[in-house]
């Protein structure tokens, strides 16, 4: 029989890795649903192995998929075309371009959440969406990459950081491969600093290109919990990055 979905009231009954693996089965991957998004329950949720994701004048939804798309950071795949960007920008300083770390976290999400995509209606992120993301950012636990063009924000993508893990949310980009060079310089610098894997939490094409794979829920579980006992990154020397293309100036 499918799972009913539980209503709850706080981030505490979110369900644990336990009680995912061992309920009903649940076709549309939806473990609880809640009236309530806040940092504290979305660092519970990713905890938990779950996430949120819902449109605007809905509840929120606590999805968890089966397979799980992930990216193992060892596997990037760089394109001819996206290489050859990434040395252009990095070697040709009149062009003007810089990525770094944490220096426009709220204008991302904002670009992230207003950026049309093809195909899609509307965006999932919400305004209380959004402000749960930016509480955590002020506690230190999300971050985001922002791609510049002189003091212009082009692109740049955020997500959750906990321990050793990312957990990537959105991407947005206004020039051609923006988006994709965000993502190439902060899988270069999670590699550097001892990450092993990204959440992708879907399956896109546009993933499975970059080197992204699916795996078990199980799996999931139970390699992300270990990546989050791990210390993370010392915030202040992470975020005072000038510009991470530094990577690929030889």
């Amino acid at each position: 029989m499918p799972a009913m979905i539980p209503f709850i009231r706080s981030p505490n009954d979110l369900p644990d890795h336990s009680a995912i693996l061992n309920g009903a089965p649940n076709v549309h991957d939806i473990f609880a649903v809640s009236t309530c998004i806040s940092a504290e329950w979305v660092n519970v949720a990713y905890q938990s192995g779950l996430f949120p994701w819902y449109s605007s004048g809905e509840p929120v939804l606590w999805h968890s998929p089966n397979p799980r798309m992930v990216l193992q950071l060892k596997d990037f795949k760089y394109s001819i075309s996206l290489k050859k960007r990434l040395k252009q920008w990095a070697r040709q300083s009149n062009l003007g371009m810089r990525v770094t770390i944490n220096r426009a976290f709220e204008a991302v999400i904002t670009a992230c959440a207003e950026t049309a995509r093809l195909g899609q209606e509307g965006t999932w992120i919400t305004p209380e969406l959004a402000q749960a993301y930016i509480d955590l950012h002020h506690q230190k636990q999300a971050v985001s990459i922002e791609v510049w063009q002189h003091d212009t924000l082009v692109a740049g993508l955020y997500g959750v950081l906990l321990g050793r893990m990312f957990f990537g949310e959105s991407m947005f980009t206004h020039i051609t491969d923006g988006s994709k060079v965000a993502l190439a310089c902060w899988v270069e610098y999670l590699q550097q600093a001892g990450f092993e894997m990204m959440d992708c939490q879907q399956q896109t094409e546009h993933l499975t290109r970059l080197g992204g794979a699916p795996i078990s829920r199980a799996l999931f579980f139970e390699r992300s919990a270990q990546l989050m006992q791990a210390a993370s990154p010392d915030w202040e020397t992470m975020s005072a990055h000038t510009n991470l293309l530094s990577f690929y100036q030889h």
